[in-house]
């Protein structure tokens, strides 16, 4: 497996730009399959998790081409083809199931493994289950997979009024590509209002539904006949962008974080401030000017949905908590097994102490290089952090997590100056 090696130390200058966001990307994939006709995506980023949904979407017998200089990527759903996600290419990605609501919405039909098991945590699929049912579906689990129906004489979707008991951006995505060809109104309650949600909105909006409210926890979907084909810009990666936010912090120096939007980064943001580096929004994206890891204070959060603190950004904030001023308390509400990162911290020289949900992080002058492996996506970004600001040589094993996240990381931390290399 590949390792990055990292001699840390080196403050951070330059410009990097941030790739499109692999979760506008991924449900916007599947969305090609509400039409025959070609929708064409821009902006979309060179990542493990694109790829596998790629592959799924190409054993289904949707055409997918990619093209041009900018992420471009033309997908043509035909109105025949084998609506089946088997296990062998969902167990890699619980995204996948994100192709469940198109196909009932389009061919009425659909077959769909149960994603396995997640490092992080459980993310149940059963709120999709009950949202589609309330549309009209009859669900069945059997043998692991989710086997989705139309009932007889039925052809179309029918739209509803659907509450789910938590929010959740993947259920909200499912159902807003349902509703957009259902029959009749669809109103979503505790919808989640994560920027992609308003990006997956938007394109939908393009290809001819009819959807309001989005970017709210109340979305108002009006059911049409057919949808067609467009072109679409993924968003910017907001969770890239506050990574190398994180990153620039810890390190030192000064950095425009092209295409970040700072509405989408508020919590992060106030933090970064809170800590001492300053953050400014200019034409083009955000920019971060930093003293460095010493002249940092540490800062308290609580991961909440958005636009609260992300838990996406849990582990990268830690890691810059780790060589700040002071003690601060990181407390974890998503998901209950994403500390993981915190014994290769330690190994690296920080001082957390675990108790349940709560990391309280006490920070300490120097972290000190050493071999680490990385548990999941962003877990992977913390130890890159880490290594960075370490001193010596950090080796952080089992990249191919990162690979799921972060379109070519390390070549945009040696374009700001880092001393970070690929070991195949």
């Amino acid at each position: 497996m590949d390792k990055l090696l990292i001699r840390g130390g080196r403050m951070l200058h330059g410009t990097v730009a941030i790739s499109g966001a692999k979760n506008a990307a991924l449900p916007e994939l599947c969305a090609a399959l509400l039409t025959e006709e070609p929708v064409h995506l821009l902006n979309v980023p060179r990542l493990q998790d694109v790829a596998t949904m790629r592959k799924l979407l190409d054993h289904m017998g949707v055409q997918t081409q990619t093209h041009g200089e900018r992420g471009g990527l033309s997908l043509q759903a035909p109105a025949s083809l084998n609506p089946e996600a088997p296990y062998e290419l969902v167990k890699t990605m619980r995204a996948s199931v994100l192709v469940l609501g198109p196909l009932l919405a389009r061919f009425g039909h659909a077959k769909v493994s149960l994603p396995g098991g997640c490092a992080i945590g459980s993310r149940p699929v059963d709120q999709h289950i009950k949202g589609l049912c309330a549309m009209g579906a009859e669900i069945a689990v059997e043998h692991g997979y989710m086997v989705a129906t139309l009932p007889a004489g039925r052809t179309r979707l029918k739209g509803a009024r659907i509450a789910t008991d938590m929010v959740t951006v993947t259920g909200t995505e499912n159902f807003l590509m349902a509703a957009a060809l259902a029959e009749g109104e669809t109103i979503l309650e505790n919808a989640a209002q994560e920027p992609e949600i308003p990006d997956l909105a938007e394109l939908l909006n393009k290809m001819g539904a009819r959807i309001e409210g989005h970017g709210t926890s109340r979305i108002r979907i009006q059911g049409v006949e057919r949808l067609r084909g467009c072109t679409h810009q993924v968003v910017a990666d907001r969770i890239e962008a506050g990574t190398f936010l994180c990153a620039v912090a810890a390190t030192g120096g000064d950095v425009l974080v092209q295409h970040a939007r700072m509405e989408h980064l508020e919590a992060v943001v106030e933090k970064l401030r809170d800590a001492g580096a300053a953050v400014t929004l200019e034409a083009n994206g955000i920019r971060v000017q930093s003293a460095g890891a010493g002249q940092l204070k540490a800062q308290s959060f609580r991961t909440t949905e958005y636009p609260g603190f992300p838990t996406d950004m849990q582990a990268q904030f830690m890691a810059l908590n780790t060589v700040a001023q002071g003690t601060a308390k990181v407390t974890e509400t998503i998901f209950e097994n994403r500390f993981m990162h915190v014994n290769e911290l330690v190994r690296l020289g920080a001082n957390i102490q675990i108790d349940g949900k709560v990391s309280v992080v006490e920070g300490v002058p120097n972290l000190s290089g050493a071999t680490v492996m990385a548990t999941d996506l962003r877990a992977s970004a913390s130890l890159v952090i880490a290594g960075l600001v370490a001193q010596g040589e950090t080796r952080v094993d089992r990249i191919y997590h990162l690979d799921r996240g972060y379109d070519q990381m390390e070549a945009k931390l040696r374009g700001l100056g880092a001393d970070i290399e690929r070991l195949k």
